[in-house]
C-alpha cells in the first residue's frame, strides 16, 4: 500500500528559470520606445484631425477661443470650397496639379531607372561624384533659381502653361529619386541580369522585365514621393502661373483674402486638397515601407 501510495502522488513542478535581468531591461526599453512612438504618432495625427474637425465646423464655432469640440457640424465649408454659392470651381487647379503630378512623375522614373542603372549596377566612373553632384543640386534654395525661370518662361510664352511645371517638377524631383534608386538598385542580383543578357535581352529589356519587377518596391516608394513633392509644391505655382495653369495649392491661397482669415473653409480645402496624397499614401504604405526598407538596409 506504502509502494501504491508513492507511485501515484503527483510529480513537484519543475522550477521556473528566472527572467535574466538583461531580458528585463530589454522588455522595459521596448515598452517604453513603444510607448514613445505611439505618443510621436498621436502628435504627428492631431493636427489632422484637428483640421478635419474644423472644417466641419461654421465659421462662427471655428474662430471661437479656445475652439469647441461640441458645436454642431456642417458642410458648409465643404460647399463653399466646390462653388455651391457661386464661388470659384477648384476642379480646374485640381486637375492641374494631378496632372503636373503624374506626368512629371512618370517623366523621373523614365529618366531615373536607367540613370540608377548605370550608378548601381553597371556603374560608371567616379560614381560617387555623380551621386554628390546630384544631391548638390538640392542644395540650391529654390527661391534663388525663381528670377531666371520667370525670365526663361517669361520670354519663351510659357508663362500660365501647365507644361512649364511638368518641366519643373521633373527636374526637381530627378537628383532625389535617382539617389534613392540607386540604392534601391543595389540589391538586384547581378547574376540575374546577366543570364538574360546571355539570352539576348537587351538593355530595355533588362530594365522592364528583370530590373524593374525586382525593384518594384523601391519604385513605388521613389514615385509616391515624388508625386508628394509635385503635388505639394508651391512657390513656382504660385508665381508662374495665373488662372489656365493654377494648381491646387496655389488655389488654396486665395481663401486667405483681405477680408480675413475663413477657417473653416481653408480647413475643408485643405482636407479635399491633402486627400489625393492621402489616399496614394495609404494605398501604397506597404510598397513604402517596404521600398525604404530596402534601400536602407545594405
Amino acid at each position: 500500500m506504502t509502494s501504491l501510495t508513492a507511485s501515484t502522488a503527483p510529480a513537484a513542478p519543475a522550477p521556473v528559470p528566472a527572467t535574466p535581468p538583461g531580458a528585463r531591461r530589454a522588455r522595459r526599453r521596448g515598452a517604453a520606445l513603444g510607448l514613445l512612438a505611439w505618443l510621436v504618432g498621436i502628435l504627428f495625427v492631431l493636427p489632422v484631425v484637428w483640421m478635419a474637425l474644423t472644417s466641419f465646423h461654421s465659421e462662427a464655432d471655428a474662430a471661437t477661443n479656445p475652439p469647441s469640440l461640441t458645436a454642431p457640424l456642417t458642410l458648409d465649408g465643404y460647399r463653399e470650397f466646390f462653388g455651391v454659392n457661386g464661388g470659384a470651381d477648384p476642379w480646374p487647379p485640381l486637375l492641374n496639379s494631378l496632372g503636373a503630378s503624374l506626368f512629371s512623375t512618370a517623366f523621373v522614373l523614365v529618366l531615373a531607372l536607367p540613370a540608377a542603372y548605370a550608378l548601381s549596377i553597371r556603374r560608371v566612373r567616379k560614381w560617387t561624384d555623380v551621386m554628390f553632384f546630384f544631391l548638390s543640386t538640392k542644395m540650391l534654395p529654390v527661391v534663388a533659381g525663381l528670377l531666371p525661370v520667370y525670365l526663361f518662361a517669361k520670354n519663351t510664352g510659357f508663362l500660365d502653361n501647365i507644361w512649364l511645371l511638368v518641366i519643373l517638377y521633373t527636374s526637381m524631383n530627378l537628383p532625389i529619386a535617382v539617389w534613392m534608386m540607386q540604392s534601391f538598385l543595389s540589391e538586384v542580383p547581378v547574376a540575374l541580369i546577366e543570364a538574360a543578357q546571355m539570352d539576348g535581352a537587351k538593355l530595355p529589356t533588362v530594365l522592364l522585365r528583370v530590373v524593374a519587377p525586382i525593384a518594384a518596391p523601391g519604385i513605388a516608394a521613389t514615385s509616391l514621393i515624388c508625386f508628394i513633392f509635385s503635388w505639394n509644391e508651391l512657390l513656382f505655382a504660385n508665381v508662374l502661373t495665373g488662372v489656365v495653369a493654377q494648381t491646387a495649392p496655389a488655389f488654396l491661397t486665395g481663401f486667405v483674402t483681405s477680408q480675413g482669415l475663413f477657417l473653416a473653409q481653408v480647413c475643408a480645402a485643405s482636407m479635399v486638397i491633402s486627400l489625393p496624397v492621402l489616399a496614394a499614401g495609404f494605398a501604397a504604405q506597404d510598397k513604402l515601407v517596404q521600398g525604404l526598407s530596402l534601400g536602407a538596409v545594405k
